[in-house]
């Protein structure tokens, strides 16, 4: 599995039943790899990353005004009439800031992993369906590596939602 292989946040879930939009989401995100690797290494949170009206859909917050820019560019040069992706990417000045998810005013949460736990059970306790498990594990990349495996006691962040 590739780290982006599934769609995620808000609107990932209607997304998904529309025909071929798994194909769709796979062929945007091979081309616009290199600029997903790029919000990687910048440190930029995707609260979604999804097929939005057949173009590829990407929330986040990133942790400078030069890490969106970097992002931006990158999206631009790899397609300059950017026809077929929006991103919609804010700045935050803190992680404390960073994790609150999509702009909304209740902050992000941290939660101990207990016995039994998996991130879609977490998912449904949180924002009431298990199909945001995504939003969980990209919000905590610097812990998991995989959204099935997840450690009892470990600490994850649980971005706020951001459909309250």
């Amino acid at each position: 599995m590739g780290f982006w292989d599934k769609m995620f946040g808000r609107g990932a879930s209607e997304a998904q039943k529309q025909p071929d939009a798994q194909q769709r989401y796979n062929e945007l995100i091979q081309k616009y790899q290199s600029a997903l690797t790029l919000a990687d290494q910048e440190h930029i949170q995707f609260q979604n990353l999804h097929l939005q009206d057949n173009k590829l859909y990407i929330q986040g917050t990133a942790p400078s005004e030069e890490a969106k820019n970097k992002f931006i560019q990158q999206l631009g040069l790899i397609n300059p009439g950017g026809d077929d992706v929006t991103a919609e990417i804010s700045v935050v000045e803190t992680r404390a800031q960073a994790a609150t998810a999509g702009g909304g005013s209740s902050p992000a949460v941290t939660y101990s992993v207990k016995s039994g736990d998996t991130l879609s059970k977490i998912s449904k306790e949180y924002y009431g369906t298990p199909n945001e498990y995504m939003r969980i594990f990209y919000a905590n990349r610097d812990k998991l590596r995989d959204p099935d495996h997840i450690q009892v006691g470990q600490d994850l962040v649980i971005p706020a939602d951001d459909n309250g």
